[in-house]
């Protein structure tokens, strides 16, 4: 059977798009629009979660990021996007794959729920959370910076794709302001350059507009993402 992807608009499921293009699967997309914010009925009963992405392959149905990631990669893909246990870049490519979801973004959504509370800039909390967020950037900014390429070495790697939503898409939601992230800004536009990103975004959020709105400086206008 073909390997179904359920993608949630505007979601953490695009890195299963991305990723299933960038290893020419053949895939069943099927997409979902936000009702208005959360996912729809028809989304929440695939999963008791309503969590995106859901896959599946069969009999199984799966969800969480990470989980479908390595799935697809070692059922379906033959292994291509790691680092092979004993090659130079093998504890890289473990640390980058869990920090997108592990650190990174856990640090922009506590970020972005404080913002929507309305306490002023200057509470304690927000303080602090604003501040880790700053020195998450700040670490993946050095860190590309010192590679020049990729997050795990020089080739690219399943953990970009888990790193790139959390600095692109999820700025629909929050406004992060990148542009004094040059290695960071640098990467993304390496990132726009892959067809198999082109493809994947084009397929799943056809509305975005991907290389002015989600790869440049300037944070996007809010465009009221929670208010639909």
């Amino acid at each position: 059977m073909v390997l179904t992807v359920h993608h949630l608009g505007i979601s953490q499921s695009e890195r299963i798009v991305w990723l299933c293009e960038e290893l020419g699967l053949d895939y069943d997309l099927k997409l979902y629009q936000r009702s208005p914010v959360l996912s729809p009925p028809e989304y929440l009963a695939l999963h008791p979660l309503g969590a995106a992405p859901v896959i599946q392959d069969g009999d199984l149905t799966l969800a969480e990021s990470g989980a479908c990631l390595e799935y697809i990669i070692h059922i379906h893909g033959a292994g291509k996007l790691t680092v092979q246990p004993g090659a130079k870049h093998y504890a890289d490519y473990l640390y980058w794959l869990h920090f997108g979801n592990g650190t990174l973004q856990p640090a922009v959504s506590r970020a972005m729920v404080l913002k929507f509370t309305g306490l002023p800039d200057d509470n304690s909390m927000r303080v602090r959370v604003d501040s880790k967020q700053g020195q998450m950037l700040q670490f993946l900014n050095q860190r590309l910076g010192a590679t020049k390429a990729w997050l795990a070495g020089d080739e690219f790697t399943a953990a970009d794709i888990m790193v790139v939503f959390s600095l692109t898409t999820m700025r629909k939601f929050f406004a992060i302001d990148l542009s004094e992230y040059e290695a960071i800004l640098a990467y993304l536009q390496r990132v726009g350059g892959r067809e198999a990103y082109q493809r994947a975004m084009a397929k799943g959020d056809p509305g975005l507009d991907v290389p002015s709105i989600l790869l440049g400086p300037p944070p996007p206008p809010f465009e009221g993402v929670w208010k639909r």
